[in-house]
């Protein structure tokens, strides 16, 4: 099933997905003002545009490896990622928060450029073992006792790999400027939602492990790759149930309130919540 299949399946049925779990975790108003009142961005951060114009060219070269084992040339990554970046930027309407690292448009598009030449030159991918590219996965969601709820699980996954030896892999793109640490990895929360929708999918047995890779693209003066691996268990996807059904619970009572922390920066909805 495509994503616009997957989605049109969506609307006719309760379902929560990934960002929206993910969302509510990290700030329940934020989650409020987005999902339940639907409240317009008052903000948008170039991070944000920027990582999506990665990840369009990105999938770009992966679709082209897994469908016609071609590999795509770095031009045209280039052309991709500034088509899907200047589009953006072009049809926004709101303020956009610039960074030191994007401190402008043509700054971006300089660090654009130099991280799809490191991810062309270092990435390593053999076509027989794409699985699949954005892969839209839905799931019934269990209780942590199994029992199946109303509620569908709904993600979707940058890159699902099959090794050699028959292991499944779950990778995760992400353009950052700091380095992550392996306690992030084996705490992010992502990657069990992952693990879960591929377990209910039968891409593993219901007691295997997932292999989950971050491959990060480090927003430096001199750009580089770098991987963080990690594993999510049956005992992963069991406590993610238990996180997910205690979210539904919550947004269920209405219990919303907002989360000071290090993402307040760059937070759509600040001026909404100093005056909540």
């Amino acid at each position: 099933m495509n994503l616009h299949a997957t989605l049109q399946a969506l609307n006719d049925e309760l379902h929560i997905s990934q960002n929206q779990v993910t969302t509510y975790l990290n700030c329940s108003l934020r989650y409020q003002f987005q999902y339940i009142f639907n409240r317009p961005r008052e903000r948008i951060s170039i991070s944000l545009l920027f990582g999506s114009a990665v990840h369009g060219a990105i999938e770009m070269y992966l679709k082209a490896l897994k469908n016609h084992t071609r590999i795509e040339p770095l031009k045209e990554l280039r052309q991709r990622f500034e088509d899907l970046l200047s589009l953006e930027l072009d049809e926004t309407q709101i303020p956009i928060i610039y960074k030191k690292d994007l401190p402008d448009k043509m700054g971006a598009i300089e660090m654009g450029r130099s991280l799809l030449k490191v991810f062309h030159e270092s990435i390593d991918v053999k076509p027989h073992q794409i699985l699949g590219v954005e892969l839209p996965l839905m799931s019934t969601l269990y209780t942590e006792d199994g029992n199946p709820t109303e509620f569908k699980l709904f993600g979707v996954l940058d890159l699902v790999l099959k090794e050699e030896a028959g292991d499944i892999v779950v990778v995760d793109f992400k353009t950052a400027s700091k380095s992550m640490a392996q306690s992030t990895a084996d705490d992010d929360f992502q990657m069990s939602v992952y693990s879960y929708l591929l377990a209910s999918n039968k891409f593993v047995f219901p007691t295997a492990p997932v292999k989950c890779r971050f491959t990060l693209l480090r927003k430096l003066k001199a750009p580089r790759l770098e991987y963080v691996e990690t594993l999510r268990t049956a005992w992963h996807r069991k406590r993610f149930a238990k996180v997910a059904n205690s979210v539904l619970a919550a947004i269920d009572n209405q219990i919303f309130m907002p989360q000071t922390s290090w993402m307040c920066g760059d937070c759509p909805y600040a001026d909404a919540c100093k005056t909540w």
